[in-house]
């Protein structure tokens, strides 16, 4: 589970873990309809940043983010993610597996 530490009003500081891209992963399964242009995103855009500096809010790709933090970091001024690389390889890999049946949705709507 995310570890989120309030730093001051302003600021927080989120580590998360493999577990957490695992919970991210099975969350984009779960509503594959509600979440298919994130996957797609996330699928298509982590390669550009070499897989391991990926910025959820750059690409309007944070919903499964959020969900797996139970909250917005965006009310704060300032926040920081630490990750091991496993986290995004998994990320990744999750997305790009579940990226085939996210477009096919998408071409459907």
């Amino acid at each position: 589970m995310a570890d989120i530490r309030i730093l001051d009003e302003k600021t927080i500081r989120i580590s998360v873990g493999l577990e957490d891209a695992l919970s991210m992963i099975r969350e984009a399964e779960s509503d594959l309809q509600r979440y298919a242009q994130e996957i797609v995103t996330i699928a298509d855009k982590m390669p550009v940043f070499e897989y391991t500096s990926f910025c959820f809010y750059a690409y309007d790709s944070a919903a499964l983010f959020e969900k797996m933090l139970g909250m917005d970091p965006r009310v704060y001024t300032s926040f920081s993610l630490d990750a091991p690389d496993a986290f995004f390889y998994a990320l990744y890999g999750g997305m790009s597996a579940l990226k085939s049946k996210a477009v096919a949705l998408l071409k459907a709507a």
